[in-house]
């Protein structure tokens, strides 16, 4: 099968066209002729040296979610069968003609998408679900904060809160992106270089937000822990402006705050399959209905892997870049 392949640890250009054997499938796991594949952040990181596959992945094939149909099942697999149209998170090898993945990480192409916009969904829609919902406790009703309201997290964090009672703010880098933002249901979204997000949200939520999802860090968490409301739930995915940060301890514990962070690739497989039940539960059918909907900025063949890569890296994208692969 035809694969992109990291051929060592440096820029876009190392993304290399190569020849994998397909992979043998396990009995839990099914078969995926893939059609098209997801591109995240953490695939550039791989790519940089910085984030290895963990054990038994795919060491140099990245690509952490894939859409396409189901070629082969597993003996242990009992939910799919050849023909069905899914898209899968991964752990590793999504740029690639085939992939294996355990059968409880599939999930049925919601109604009337495409494969490209089908595979723009697990990797930002188990993230947000897992930590915005499972470890953030969202409920109805609740104020949230994304920060890069248009990224693919963004995007998908804006429009599930949203559809599920919440009052969205978020941010981005420009006014074009701050008003597509709001399109999807933020109630405002600043622009980080014109305002200060915190004064602008303290303004409008005078008694503080109750749950923040930060992919930035640095000097965005003590704007973080200032804007939280008592009993507020911060809840860190990434830390692309810094890893280490002061923060007001005092004011952690006055307002009882809960401060916690995750990381989902390495997580084990009934983790994950819990996911994809409470999406497939509570988001899917609004998938379906059109109430949220993928947002894909540009798509790429496959060979094209490196160029989708600095795409992504130039922040310029709204929503989510996708490889497709011919038959």
């Amino acid at each position: 099968m035809r694969a992109i392949v990291i051929t060592s640890s440096g820029d876009p250009e190392v993304l290399q066209s190569a020849e994998r054997p397909i992979p043998e499938i396990k009995s839990e796991e099914v078969l995926i002729k893939v059609a098209a594949a997801g591109i995240n952040r953490p695939d550039i990181i791989q790519r940089e040296g910085r984030y290895p596959a963990p054990p038994g992945v795919s060491a140099d094939i990245p690509g952490l979610e894939v859409a396409g149909v189901v070629e082969q099942v597993g003996a242990d697999e009992k939910k799919w069968k050849p023909g069905d149209r899914v898209c899968a998170l991964l752990a590793g090898g999504g740029y690639a003609e085939y992939v294996t993945v355990p059968g409880v990480q599939c999930l049925p192409v919601p109604e009337g998408l495409s494969f490209e916009e089908a595979a723009s969904l697990p990797e930002t829609f188990f993230t947000v679900w897992t930590n915005v919902f499972d470890r953030g406790r969202f409920v109805s009703g609740e104020s949230f904060l994304v920060h890069g309201g248009t990224s693919g997290i963004g995007v998908a964090a804006i429009q599930m809160v949203k559809a599920l009672g919440g009052r969205v703010y978020a941010t981005a880098g420009t006014d074009e992106k701050c008003a597509f933002a709001e399109k999807l249901g933020a109630v405002k979204c600043v622009n980080y270089k014109k305002e200060d997000f915190a004064e602008v949200i303290k303004a409008l939520e005078p008694k503080g937000v109750d749950v923040i999802l930060d992919m930035i860090g640095g000097d965005y968490t003590p704007k973080n822990v200032g804007l939280l409301a008592t009993e507020g739930r911060l809840l860190i995915i990434n830390a692309m402006g810094g890893a280490n940060s002061p923060i007001d301890l005092m004011r952690v514990m006055v307002k009882r705050l809960t401060i916690t962070g995750s990381t989902l690739r390495v997580r084990e497989t009934t983790f994950k399959g819990a996911i994809a039940a409470n999406l497939e539960k509570h988001i899917w059918p609004l998938l379906d209905a059109g109430r949220i909907m993928p947002v894909v900025y540009q798509t790429f063949p496959l060979a094209s892997a490196a160029e989708a890569h600095k795409l992504v890296e130039s922040s310029e994208h709204i929503g989510k870049v996708v490889l497709t692969i011919s038959a």
